[in-house]
């Protein structure tokens, strides 16, 4: 009986995990990095990451342009080293979704 009510909590919290996934494809434009009160939390990683990222001065338009701004931003992101939203990856060419 107690075995029966585990497996019920097991399959409940995995099906809650699952709908919280992040479309990372649609974090895009104006950024501003922020300590507290993020919209995101991210961890920079070398591999494996769920976005590449590539800072752009101009028209970030695509999943994985990010502008660095000081205000008005679309998203508000923090760096941490573990428990993030989701990994990123900083690159050079070809940003967006691996």
């Amino acid at each position: 009986m107690k075995i029966t009510k585990y497996i019920i909590m097991l399959i409940l919290l995995s099906s809650v995990n699952a709908k919280d996934k992040i479309d990372v494809s649609k974090i895009f434009g104006r950024i501003q990095y922020v300590d507290v009160f993020a919209d995101y939390k991210v961890e920079v990683v070398d591999a494996f990451a769920d976005l590449k990222v590539k800072e752009v001065k101009y028209f970030p338009d695509k999943a994985g342009k990010w502008q660095i701004v000081d205000s008005f931003p679309d998203f508000k992101i923090q760096k941490v080293k573990v428990f993030g939203d989701f990994k990123i990856k900083f690159v050079n060419t070809f940003p967006g979704v691996p």
